[in-house]
């Protein structure tokens, strides 16, 4: 518990040292005055490591004992999937689907699945 303590406030101090960057990275762990930082992305990761120690001096003043700060890139895998959107069909492509019922064999799986769509 205090480890999670520990890294929720460095998490804390880190998203008032660096707000932007904050965004799209997250502190992972301290070891030995490294603090470890992940991030979304590449682009982010360059910029933190581009300013990495003024980060650390920031930190340290704040009365963290940081001396130096790792970055890694982790690709987030938690995102939302989009929703679904449901189509309608048009009223020439519910027709072209009804004269294609139509035609079909009457106990044909693809009848009833192509009628079924010619409902929707």
């Amino acid at each position: 518990m205090d480890k999670a303590r520990i890294l929720s406030a460095l998490q804390q101090h880190f998203v008032s040292v660096a707000p932007q960057l904050a965004e799209a990275s997250v502190v992972i762990g301290l070891q030995f005055g490294t603090l470890s930082i992940a991030s979304t992305n590449a682009t982010i990761a360059a910029k933190l490591r581009q300013l990495a120690p003024e980060i650390a001096a920031n930190l340290q003043n704040r009365g963290c004992e940081v001396s130096g700060i790792r970055v890694k890139v982790q690709v987030a895998y938690n995102r939302a999937p989009p929703k679904a959107m449901q189509r309608k069909l048009g009223n020439s492509a519910r027709n072209a689907l009804h004269e294609l019922g139509t035609i079909l064999k009457s106990d044909s799986p693809l009848k009833v699945a192509v009628e079924n769509m010619a409902k929707k």
